[in-house]
Protein backbone atom coordinates (compact mmCIF):
# COMPACT_ATOMS: atom_id res chain seq x y z
CA UNK A 1 0.00 0.00 0.00
CA UNK A 2 1.22 3.72 -1.08
CA UNK A 3 2.34 5.75 1.98
CA UNK A 4 -0.53 8.04 2.91
CA UNK A 5 -0.48 11.63 4.96
CA UNK A 6 -4.28 11.46 5.33
CA UNK A 7 -4.98 8.46 6.44
CA UNK A 8 -5.90 9.46 9.97
CA UNK A 9 -6.68 13.62 11.17
CA UNK A 10 -6.46 15.00 14.22
CA UNK A 11 -9.50 16.21 16.05
CA UNK A 12 -9.10 17.45 19.69
CA UNK A 13 -7.05 16.94 23.20
CA UNK A 14 -8.21 16.11 26.50
CA UNK A 15 -6.86 16.54 29.39
CA UNK A 16 -5.03 18.93 32.06
CA UNK A 17 -2.22 17.96 34.73
CA UNK A 18 -3.92 17.36 38.06
CA UNK A 19 -2.50 15.28 41.10
CA UNK A 20 -6.16 15.25 42.00
CA UNK A 21 -10.18 15.14 40.79
CA UNK A 22 -10.60 16.48 37.21
CA UNK A 23 -7.67 15.59 34.96
CA UNK A 24 -4.91 13.24 34.89
CA UNK A 25 -1.02 12.52 36.13
CA UNK A 26 1.47 10.70 34.11
CA UNK A 27 -1.66 8.35 32.86
CA UNK A 28 -0.49 4.78 31.34
CA UNK A 29 -3.67 3.73 29.55
CA UNK A 30 -7.07 4.54 28.56
CA UNK A 31 -10.61 2.00 28.49
CA UNK A 32 -13.06 2.94 26.60
CA UNK A 33 -16.34 2.31 28.41
CA UNK A 34 -19.47 0.65 27.16
CA UNK A 35 -21.69 3.95 28.19
CA UNK A 36 -19.04 6.04 26.10
CA UNK A 37 -17.25 7.35 29.35
CA UNK A 38 -13.47 6.94 29.13
CA UNK A 39 -11.46 5.60 32.34
CA UNK A 40 -7.92 7.25 32.29
CA UNK A 41 -5.74 5.28 34.36
CA UNK A 42 -2.95 7.83 35.83
CA UNK A 43 0.21 5.90 37.40
CA UNK A 44 1.63 9.19 38.82
CA UNK A 45 5.57 9.36 39.79
CA UNK A 46 7.43 6.48 41.46
CA UNK A 47 7.69 7.05 44.60
CA UNK A 48 4.86 9.56 44.70
CA UNK A 49 1.63 8.91 46.07
CA UNK A 50 -0.48 11.34 44.70
CA UNK A 51 -2.25 11.20 41.50
CA UNK A 52 -2.68 8.00 41.78
CA UNK A 53 -6.62 7.40 40.48
CA UNK A 54 -9.17 6.29 37.70
CA UNK A 55 -10.50 9.41 36.54
CA UNK A 56 -13.83 9.41 35.25
CA UNK A 57 -14.52 11.62 31.52
CA UNK A 58 -16.09 11.70 27.93
CA UNK A 59 -15.03 12.48 25.01
CA UNK A 60 -16.80 15.94 25.06
CA UNK A 61 -14.60 16.69 28.35
CA UNK A 62 -17.83 15.72 30.59
CA UNK A 63 -15.83 15.12 34.07
CA UNK A 64 -17.78 11.84 36.34
CA UNK A 65 -15.04 11.91 38.91
CA UNK A 66 -12.62 9.27 40.07
CA UNK A 67 -11.96 5.99 41.58
CA UNK A 68 -9.29 4.22 43.40
CA UNK A 69 -5.79 5.66 45.23
CA UNK A 70 -2.28 4.50 46.32
CA UNK A 71 -2.41 1.32 48.50
CA UNK A 72 -2.51 -2.08 48.81
CA UNK A 73 -5.83 -2.65 49.71
CA UNK A 74 -9.01 -3.97 47.91
CA UNK A 75 -9.61 -1.21 45.14
CA UNK A 76 -5.96 0.43 45.73
CA UNK A 77 -3.12 0.82 43.10
CA UNK A 78 0.45 1.34 43.21
CA UNK A 79 1.51 1.17 39.43
CA UNK A 80 -1.78 1.11 37.65
CA UNK A 81 -0.55 0.10 34.35
CA UNK A 82 -3.17 -1.47 31.61
CA UNK A 83 -6.60 -1.38 31.26
CA UNK A 84 -9.73 -3.31 29.66
CA UNK A 85 -13.54 -3.86 29.29
CA UNK A 86 -15.64 -6.53 28.75
CA UNK A 87 -19.09 -7.46 27.80
CA UNK A 88 -20.88 -5.88 30.95
CA UNK A 89 -18.83 -3.13 30.89
CA UNK A 90 -16.49 -4.72 33.95
CA UNK A 91 -13.41 -2.35 33.90
CA UNK A 92 -9.81 -4.67 34.81
CA UNK A 93 -6.99 -3.09 35.74
CA UNK A 94 -3.46 -4.20 36.21
CA UNK A 95 -0.79 -3.41 38.28
CA UNK A 96 2.77 -4.07 37.65
CA UNK A 97 4.29 -3.66 41.67
CA UNK A 98 1.51 -5.51 42.93
CA UNK A 99 1.44 -8.15 40.10
CA UNK A 100 -2.23 -8.37 40.38
CA UNK A 101 -5.69 -7.44 38.51
CA UNK A 102 -8.62 -5.75 39.79
CA UNK A 103 -12.10 -5.45 38.36
CA UNK A 104 -14.83 -2.57 38.83
CA UNK A 105 -17.63 -2.38 37.78
CA UNK A 106 -18.98 1.25 35.56
CA UNK A 107 -19.83 3.02 38.10
CA UNK A 108 -15.77 2.55 39.83
CA UNK A 109 -17.38 0.42 42.75
CA UNK A 110 -14.77 -2.55 43.57
CA UNK A 111 -15.50 -6.08 42.47
CA UNK A 112 -12.62 -7.86 42.95
CA UNK A 113 -9.01 -8.96 42.55
CA UNK A 114 -6.59 -11.89 41.84
CA UNK A 115 -3.31 -12.57 40.74
CA UNK A 116 -0.59 -14.50 42.53
CA UNK A 117 3.06 -13.19 42.20
CA UNK A 118 5.65 -15.72 40.61
CA UNK A 119 6.80 -17.13 37.46
CA UNK A 120 4.83 -20.43 37.85
CA UNK A 121 1.68 -21.05 35.79
CA UNK A 122 -1.13 -18.46 36.12
CA UNK A 123 1.06 -16.08 38.06
CA UNK A 124 2.26 -12.82 37.33
CA UNK A 125 5.35 -10.46 37.86
CA UNK A 126 4.97 -7.13 36.55
CA UNK A 127 1.97 -7.43 34.36
CA UNK A 128 1.46 -4.43 32.32
CA UNK A 129 -1.19 -4.99 29.04
CA UNK A 130 -4.78 -6.47 29.10
CA UNK A 131 -7.56 -6.96 26.90
CA UNK A 132 -10.63 -8.68 26.83
CA UNK A 133 -11.34 -11.62 24.06
CA UNK A 134 -15.23 -11.95 22.57
CA UNK A 135 -16.17 -14.32 25.28
CA UNK A 136 -15.18 -12.85 28.17
CA UNK A 137 -11.71 -14.17 28.72
CA UNK A 138 -8.78 -11.50 29.18
CA UNK A 139 -5.12 -11.21 27.47
CA UNK A 140 -2.27 -10.23 30.32
CA UNK A 141 1.09 -8.97 29.20
CA UNK A 142 2.62 -11.03 31.91
CA UNK A 143 5.85 -8.63 31.05
CA UNK A 144 8.80 -9.95 33.07
CA UNK A 145 7.94 -13.40 32.94
CA UNK A 146 8.49 -12.48 28.73
CA UNK A 147 4.65 -14.34 28.13
CA UNK A 148 1.19 -14.06 27.10
CA UNK A 149 -1.36 -15.64 29.81
CA UNK A 150 -5.30 -15.76 29.37
CA UNK A 151 -7.43 -16.10 31.74
CA UNK A 152 -11.47 -16.82 32.50
CA UNK A 153 -13.01 -13.20 34.06
CA UNK A 154 -12.57 -14.40 37.32
CA UNK A 155 -8.62 -14.99 37.39
CA UNK A 156 -8.29 -19.21 36.45
CA UNK A 157 -5.19 -19.76 34.08
CA UNK A 158 -6.44 -20.94 30.83
CA UNK A 159 -3.45 -20.34 28.72
CA UNK A 160 0.58 -19.18 28.17
CA UNK A 161 2.32 -18.67 25.50
CA UNK A 162 5.62 -17.32 25.01
CA UNK A 163 9.13 -17.30 26.40
CA UNK A 164 11.86 -14.83 26.47
CA UNK A 165 14.18 -14.43 23.59
CA UNK A 166 13.67 -13.01 19.78
CA UNK A 167 12.97 -15.79 17.69
CA UNK A 168 8.89 -15.95 16.14
CA UNK A 169 6.46 -16.24 18.89
CA UNK A 170 9.21 -15.38 21.47
CA UNK A 171 9.07 -12.09 23.89
CA UNK A 172 11.30 -9.96 25.75
CA UNK A 173 9.48 -7.66 28.04
CA UNK A 174 6.23 -7.57 26.25
CA UNK A 175 3.71 -4.71 27.23
CA UNK A 176 0.67 -3.36 25.43
CA UNK A 177 -1.39 -5.62 23.71
CA UNK A 178 -5.08 -6.30 21.90
CA UNK A 179 -7.60 -8.86 20.26
CA UNK A 180 -8.18 -8.23 16.61
CA UNK A 181 -11.12 -8.67 14.81
CA UNK A 182 -10.48 -12.24 14.23
CA UNK A 183 -9.62 -12.88 17.82
CA UNK A 184 -6.00 -13.37 17.00
CA UNK A 185 -3.75 -11.80 19.76
CA UNK A 186 -1.34 -8.76 18.75
CA UNK A 187 1.32 -8.03 21.04
CA UNK A 188 3.53 -4.54 21.49
CA UNK A 189 7.28 -6.77 21.91
CA UNK A 190 8.74 -3.95 23.81
CA UNK A 191 11.76 -5.60 24.35
CA UNK A 192 12.04 -7.04 20.58
CA UNK A 193 11.46 -3.52 18.81
CA UNK A 194 8.48 -5.00 17.05
CA UNK A 195 4.55 -5.81 16.90
CA UNK A 196 3.84 -10.07 17.11
CA UNK A 197 0.75 -11.74 15.88
CA UNK A 198 -0.44 -15.10 17.45
CA UNK A 199 -4.01 -17.47 17.45
CA UNK A 200 -5.75 -17.12 19.98
CA UNK A 201 -4.33 -20.60 21.42
CA UNK A 202 -0.93 -19.23 20.98
CA UNK A 203 0.22 -20.04 17.88
CA UNK A 204 2.63 -17.84 16.70
CA UNK A 205 1.06 -15.62 13.15
CA UNK A 206 3.18 -12.57 12.33
CA UNK A 207 5.47 -10.40 12.80
CA UNK A 208 5.73 -6.67 12.17
CA UNK A 209 8.47 -4.22 12.31
CA UNK A 210 12.09 -4.32 13.36
CA UNK A 211 14.46 -2.27 15.52
CA UNK A 212 14.49 1.79 14.00
CA UNK A 213 13.43 5.25 13.32
CA UNK A 214 12.28 4.69 9.87
CA UNK A 215 8.86 3.79 8.53
CA UNK A 216 7.80 0.66 9.82
CA UNK A 217 10.21 0.50 12.47
CA UNK A 218 10.15 0.98 16.33
CA UNK A 219 11.78 1.60 19.23
CA UNK A 220 10.02 0.08 22.41
CA UNK A 221 6.55 -0.11 20.76
CA UNK A 222 4.19 0.39 23.85
CA UNK A 223 0.57 -0.46 22.77
CA UNK A 224 -1.37 -1.70 19.84
CA UNK A 225 -5.14 -1.29 18.18
CA UNK A 226 -6.73 -3.23 15.36
CA UNK A 227 -9.40 -1.83 13.88
CA UNK A 228 -12.12 -3.59 11.92
CA UNK A 229 -10.09 -3.85 8.54
CA UNK A 230 -7.04 -5.35 10.44
CA UNK A 231 -5.21 -1.87 10.27
CA UNK A 232 -2.88 -1.48 12.96
CA UNK A 233 -2.06 1.57 15.02
CA UNK A 234 1.07 1.22 17.20
CA UNK A 235 2.30 3.62 20.03
CA UNK A 236 6.09 3.67 18.96
CA UNK A 237 6.85 5.13 22.63
CA UNK A 238 10.44 5.25 22.10
CA UNK A 239 10.09 7.49 18.78
CA UNK A 240 7.82 9.40 20.20
CA UNK A 241 5.34 8.86 17.86
CA UNK A 242 2.17 6.61 16.23
CA UNK A 243 2.81 4.87 13.21
CA UNK A 244 -0.67 2.93 11.37
CA UNK A 245 0.24 -0.30 9.26
CA UNK A 246 -1.92 -1.77 6.81
CA UNK A 247 -3.33 -5.76 7.46
CA UNK A 248 -0.38 -6.45 5.67
CA UNK A 249 2.13 -4.81 7.69
CA UNK A 250 3.03 -2.03 5.07
CA UNK A 251 3.67 1.45 6.53
CA UNK A 252 0.33 3.68 6.09
CA UNK A 253 1.09 6.86 8.16
CA UNK A 254 2.98 8.31 10.80
CA UNK A 255 1.68 10.51 13.34
CA UNK A 256 4.33 13.21 15.35
CA UNK A 257 1.16 14.57 17.59
CA UNK A 258 -0.48 17.74 16.67
CA UNK A 259 -2.38 18.31 20.40
CA UNK A 260 -4.10 21.81 20.87
CA UNK A 261 -5.59 23.30 24.20
CA UNK A 262 -8.30 20.61 25.96
CA UNK A 263 -11.47 22.05 26.83
CA UNK A 264 -10.17 22.03 30.75
CA UNK A 265 -7.01 24.05 30.21
CA UNK A 266 -9.53 26.45 28.31
CA UNK A 267 -11.12 26.82 31.22
CA UNK A 268 -7.91 27.10 33.64
CA UNK A 269 -6.05 29.53 31.43
CA UNK A 270 -9.52 31.82 31.20
CA UNK A 271 -9.91 31.73 35.29
CA UNK A 272 -5.58 31.84 36.00
CA UNK A 273 -5.12 35.11 33.52
CA UNK A 274 -1.82 35.84 34.17
CA UNK A 275 -0.86 32.24 33.22
CA UNK A 276 -2.75 32.73 30.37
CA UNK A 277 -1.73 35.72 29.32
CA UNK A 278 2.20 34.11 29.31
CA UNK A 279 1.00 31.54 27.09
CA UNK A 280 -0.43 33.85 24.75
CA UNK A 281 3.13 35.98 24.12
CA UNK A 282 5.09 32.55 24.42
CA UNK A 283 6.58 30.90 21.01
CA UNK A 284 5.01 27.25 21.34
CA UNK A 285 7.53 25.76 18.82
CA UNK A 286 10.88 27.61 19.12
CA UNK A 287 13.94 27.29 17.25
CA UNK A 288 16.35 25.41 20.24
CA UNK A 289 19.61 24.38 19.68
CA UNK A 290 19.17 20.21 20.01
CA UNK A 291 22.24 18.53 21.34
CA UNK A 292 20.86 15.91 18.87
CA UNK A 293 18.22 17.07 16.45
CA UNK A 294 17.39 13.39 15.21
CA UNK A 295 16.69 12.51 18.68
CA UNK A 296 12.46 12.44 19.09
CA UNK A 297 12.83 12.29 23.05
CA UNK A 298 14.69 15.92 22.43
CA UNK A 299 12.54 17.14 20.08
CA UNK A 300 9.14 15.81 21.56
CA UNK A 301 10.24 17.55 25.03
CA UNK A 302 10.42 21.06 23.43
CA UNK A 303 7.57 21.11 21.24
CA UNK A 304 4.15 21.13 22.57
CA UNK A 305 2.01 19.95 20.38
CA UNK A 306 4.43 16.92 19.64
CA UNK A 307 3.63 13.25 21.79
CA UNK A 308 6.15 13.14 24.67
CA UNK A 309 6.00 9.25 25.88
CA UNK A 310 2.57 8.47 23.93
CA UNK A 311 2.11 5.14 26.12
CA UNK A 312 -1.52 3.67 24.86
CA UNK A 313 -3.40 3.60 21.97
CA UNK A 314 -7.22 2.41 21.71
CA UNK A 315 -10.25 2.68 19.21
CA UNK A 316 -13.26 3.77 20.12
CA UNK A 317 -16.58 2.20 18.00
CA UNK A 318 -16.76 5.06 15.65
CA UNK A 319 -13.18 4.47 14.80
CA UNK A 320 -11.29 7.13 16.47
CA UNK A 321 -7.82 6.98 17.64
CA UNK A 322 -6.92 7.54 21.32
CA UNK A 323 -3.52 8.23 22.33
CA UNK A 324 -2.96 8.76 26.10
CA UNK A 325 0.59 10.89 26.26
CA UNK A 326 2.06 10.33 29.69
CA UNK A 327 4.48 13.23 30.01
CA UNK A 328 2.32 15.83 28.64
CA UNK A 329 -0.87 14.46 31.10
CA UNK A 330 -3.32 14.03 27.90
CA UNK A 331 -5.16 12.02 25.35
CA UNK A 332 -4.90 13.34 21.32
CA UNK A 333 -8.05 12.20 19.17
CA UNK A 334 -7.85 11.21 15.32
CA UNK A 335 -10.31 10.00 12.85
CA UNK A 336 -10.08 8.51 9.81
CA UNK A 337 -10.04 10.81 6.83
CA UNK A 338 -13.34 11.64 4.94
Amino acid sequence: MAIQTDFLTYRLTIGLSTMEGRGFYYPSDTVIGHNHHLYVLNRSLEGVDRGIRVTMCDLDSAYYGTFGSYGESDGQFVWPSGGAVDAQGHIYITDEYLHRVSAFDASGTFLATWGVHGSGAGQLEGPSGIACDGQGNLYVSDTHNHRIQKFSASGNPLLCFGVQGSGNGQCHLPWGLTVGPNGDVYVADWGNDRIQRFASNGAFVASYGEPGRGHGQFTRPASVAVDPEGYMYIADWGNERVQVLDPDGGFVQNLRGEATLSVWAVNFLNVNKEEGAARARANLEPEIPLSDPDDPHEVSSHIEKYFWSPMSVKLDEAGQLYVTESNRHRIQIYGRTA
